[in-house]
Order: C-alpha cells, then sequence, then structure tokens
C-alpha cells in the first residue's frame, strides 16, 4: 500500500475516534453536573477545566475564552474553528484524508463522514448545541459507531483496514488514559488519598466517559471504587476501550500488516508494541499504584506516541508532508 494512502486512512480513523470521545465526554460532563447539583462555583469550574486539561488545551482556551464556563468549554471542543481538536475540526480533517483515498474507502464509508461533516458545519448544528446539548452529543457518538459498523461491514478486511483500526485503537488506548490521569490529580479531592474513598458518582462519571459502566457492573456487582475502576480501565483482557485491549489489538494489526509471527518483530512499530502489551499482561493495579498512576499514565501516553512515530518511520516515511491532514 502506499505511504500516502495508509497515512491518510490512519488519520481518518484517529480523527473520528477522537470526535467521539471529546463528544462522549461533554455529554458525561453534563450529566455529572446534574447528578452534583450542591457543587460550588469554583468546584463547577473545576469540573470543565477537567475537560481543558484532559485535552491538553489549556493555553489555546485562555486565549480564545475570557472566562471559564460551561458555555465556553462546549463551544471550544465542539465547533471552534480554531481548535484543531474541536469536533468540527477533527470531523474536517477526517473528511479531507477520506477525500484523498476515496479508491481505497467503500462509498457508503465516504457518505457516512460526509453527513457527520455536513451535519457539525451547517447552522443547525449549533442550534442544536444550544437548545439540546445532549442530542448533539448524541449524534456525534452514534455517527461514529455508525462510521466503524459500515467499515468493518463493508470494506476489505486487508492492510487499509488494519491501518484503520490502529488509528482508532492507539486514539482510544491514550484518550483513556487521560480521562484516568485527568482524574485522579485534578478532579481528586484537594487532601484526600489517590485511592481513598471518592465520590461515587465522579467514578461512574469516569466509566460514563469511557462507555464503561455497564460492562463494569456486570464484573464488579458491589461498589465503584478508584481501585476496581483504574484495574477495569487499564488491564481488563476483553472490554473493548481498556488500554490492554487497545494494545493487544493495534500490535495484532501491526503483525498483519507485515505478515511476522507475533512471537516476533519485523520492525521497530512491533518491537515497541510487542513490549508494551507484555507489561500491559503482567501488571497488576498494585504494581500501578505503587509505581505512581500518574507517572504510569504518563509512561503509557508516551510509549503510544512512541509506537505510532515508528509506524510512520515503517511506512509512512516516504510522504510528502503536503499531501495529507494531520496533526
Amino acid at each position: 500500500m502506499l505511504s500516502r494512502v495508509a497515512d491518510s486512512l490512519y488519520w481518518m480513523s484517529r480523527y473520528i475516534e477522537r470526535a467521539e470521545d471529546n463528544a462522549r465526554i461533554l455529554d458525561v460532563n453534563l450529566q455529572l453536573l446534574l447528578d452534583l447539583a450542591n457543587l460550588s462555583e469554583s468546584e463547577t469550574l473545576q469540573q470543565w477545566n477537567s475537560i481543558i486539561s484532559s485535552l491538553e488545551e489549556n493555553e489555546l482556551f485562555a486565549s480564545l475564552y475570557e472566562h471559564l464556563d460551561g458555555k465556553a468549554v462546549a463551544e471550544f471542543v465542539t465547533l471552534q474553528k480554531q481548535n484543531p481538536n474541536s469536533v468540527l475540526c477533527c470531523l474536517s480533517s477526517a473528511r479531507e484524508n477520506a477525500r484523498t483515498t476515496r479508491e481505497q474507502i467503500t462509498s457508503e464509508m465516504w457518505e457516512q463522514i460526509n453527513r457527520m461533516y455536513l451535519f457539525v458545519k451547517g447552522d443547525s448544528a449549533g442550534r442544536l448545541l444550544r437548545s439540546s446539548a445532549h442530542e448533539f452529543f448524541k449524534r456525534i457518538v452514534t455517527g461514529s459507531h455508525l462510521f466503524q459498523g459500515i467499515t468493518d461491514a463493508t470494506m476489505t478486511h486487508g492492510e487499509g483496514w488494519d491501518f484503520i483500526r490502529i488509528g482508532k485503537l492507539l486514539e482510544r488506548a491514550d484518550c483513556t488514559s487521560r480521562i484516568l490521569d485527568v482524574k485522579y490529580h485534578i478532579l481528586l479531592p484537594s487532601g484526600e488519598r489517590v485511592g481513598g474513598n471518592v465520590d461515587t458518582i465522579q467514578w461512574m462519571a469516569v466509566l460514563k466517559s469511557c462507555s464503561a459502566l455497564e460492562a463494569y457492573r456486570k464484573l464488579y456487582v458491589g461498589q465503584v471504587t478508584p481501585w476496581k475502576v483504574t484495574e477495569f480501565l487499564i488491564t481488563h483482557r476483553d472490554f473493548p476501550r481498556s488500554i490492554r485491549f487497545c494494545v493487544d489489538s493495534l500490535d495484532a494489526a501491526l503483525h498483519r500488516i507485515s505478515g511476522s509471527s507475533e512471537t516476533h518483530f519485523g520492525n521497530e512499530a512491533e518491537r515497541l508494541s510487542g513490549r508494551l502489551r507484555s507489561d500491559l499482561d503482567y501488571v497488576t493495579i498494585r504494581e500501578i499504584f505503587e509505581f505512581g498512576l500518574h507517572e504510569y499514565l504518563e509512561a503509557i501516553q508516551e510509549r503510544l506516541v512512541e509506537i505510532g512515530d515508528a509506524m510512520y518511520a515503517t511506512y509512512c516515511a516516504s510522504l510528502n508532508s503536503d499531501d495529507v491532514v494531520t496533526d
């Protein structure tokens, strides 16, 4: 496969997953504030600030908005054209990358991306966001799910499909790690020990941000606790948004592309993904907390970046940087 095509498919998938993740996080935060109606003004602002921090866009937000509030955060994350990671910009970039690979994707995939893009670009998106934010976010999340289902059902499961999966899985693992990191170091009540008695409602919100609450409840019938939530979202083998599941799947996809055995590595990307996969297979939640959850998640994020960089060097290094839209 041409390096340009591989890179475009990879970024198309990452951008759609990023748009979905951002929409879900915003929706869950709105519902959380309704559940925690007695929060002080400073605590409410902290909840909104956590979203900006999870996106690592604090400086850009401060340059565009004088005050931090729900309306400003919602606009910044959804329809702000100057925010390259807003839902609007993500879907615009996904569509542009899809446009350059029209011969590789199916017409159904292209039509679904267009539907999502035309919705957020039109005036109706802003009106729906103001009148019913939940319905706006639901439409973005559902649109992303439709795209993923259409992709799996209509596209040949060859190299192109694997690059699409790798993009989605890297983005998803990174998002899960950032949600957990922000929870512990921004939303955690001051003076409370990590792993202590944290409000159950907030931990349920963490699970909802990863579409994990129902799956968690079926596995753990007792209380929603920080230790169990963290263990589930990092090390669970079968939950599709856990970091371990994402890394297992992307490592398998990399090996399918190269044709090498999963017990060996044929390039640097496979070496890095295989090493991270092995670490996640054998790490325990006790070891993670002894190491430091923030430090562990930060290391995971850095290793995911290294895998993405190595994959680019292996398959896309000859690409002309002007050919596609990327980060």
